[in-house]
């Protein structure tokens, strides 16, 4: 698991150390041990179960910014084939903290665009904390756009804490090209699935997700703002734990949470002890989805889909007295 486990993780990993230490043992004086790493294994299981089935707000939070959690281009490499890199937006740069192009899904050729964050520090400068600048957001949608010129779906992976907020940034158009997607993705005449594979923050993670079906994985989060942005908005202080559990209580942010309120459209089950867990079944539960829904919206013409994807938004904020 790394030394980068989060607080409430320590008691798998230390009980972790002792099955790998026994085996180990076990390894270097050729004795069968099987047996009595059973009951381990067996309270290993369970110690993951209840620690993960009954996570805080602010603990998904936690699992969700997890930086050994599958990022889109570890998807890339598990769930897809022949993937082919598109850069650039053609006005300013490339956005590394957005990466896109052609990948085949099961065969079948699919455009795919997703926030791509870092695991250490070169490569977290190198992608900007996955905090895209306006070139990156058109990029997104000049793929998008060429998507939809060849009747190819677009699937979209939503992992950022929010897009730059920088002086450079606000100068070329951040909040602009953010609208700008949001409005031509409502009228894509392609399907379009979106998945929350960790963080979704704000209007960074907004740009990527008006879709014809929102899935989001178990242990991550959705929402308007950070938790740390909220706290220090309403209560003025950010950084005091308090504050942040408060406003991930009152954000909503969680699977379930977003399900019931109609905001997404299904929960993607991760393995015991979250997505970093086990990658493989992670990218397999993806995979298996992927094609259900896919094969789901082929079946309606491009002004149904458009129509459908537009219904489904309004819908959202309603409220009965």
């Amino acid at each position: 698991m790394g030394t980068s486990a989060l607080e409430f993780e320590k008691p798998i990993i230390e009980l972790e150390k002792q099955i790998d230490e026994l085996r180990r043992s076990a390894e270097d004086k050729s004795i069968d041990m099987a047996a009595e790493l059973e009951p381990f294994e067996k309270r290993l299981a369970e110690l993951r179960h209840e620690i993960y089935r009954n996570l805080t707000p602010v603990q998904k939070v936690q699992v969700a910014r997890n930086s050994r959690r599958p990022f889109t281009l570890d998807y890339l490499k598990s769930v897809f084939t022949d993937f082919i890199e598109l850069h650039g937006d053609r006005l300013f740069r490339d956005d590394a903290a957005i990466v896109g192009g052609w990948a085949r899904l099961d065969g079948e050729t699919v455009m795919i665009i997703g926030h791509q964050r870092g695991r250490d520090t070169k490569e977290n400068i190198h992608r900007n904390f996955g905090m895209p600048h306006p070139e990156g957001y058109r990029k997104a949608l000049r793929l998008m756009k060429l998507a939809e010129k060849f009747h190819v779906p677009v699937l979209t992976f939503i992992d950022t804490p929010g897009a730059w907020a920088g002086l450079g940034a606000e100068e070329r158009g951040q909040s602009e090209a953010i609208a700008r997607n949001l409005f031509s993705m409502s009228e894509l005449q392609v399907p379009v699935i979106a998945t929350v594979i960790g963080e979704g923050g704000s209007g960074g993670a907004l740009a990527l997700g008006v879709a014809d079906r929102i899935l989001m994985f178990e242990h991550s989060v959705y929402s308007v703002i950070t938790i740390e942005g909220c706290a220090a908005i309403l209560w003025k202080d950010g950084k005091n734990p308090e504050m942040r559990e408060r406003a991930a209580s009152a954000l909503r942010i969680t699977a379930p949470e977003l399900l019931e309120l109609g905001i997404i459209d299904e929960i993607l089950p991760e393995p015991l002890g979250g997505a970093h867990a086990d990658h493989a079944a992670t990218a397999a539960t993806l995979h298996e989805r992927l094609v259900h829904h896919l094969d789901e919206l082929r079946k309606y013409k491009p002004e149904k889909l458009v129509r459908r994807r537009r219904e489904k938004f309004l819908r959202m904020g309603q409220f009965e007295e």
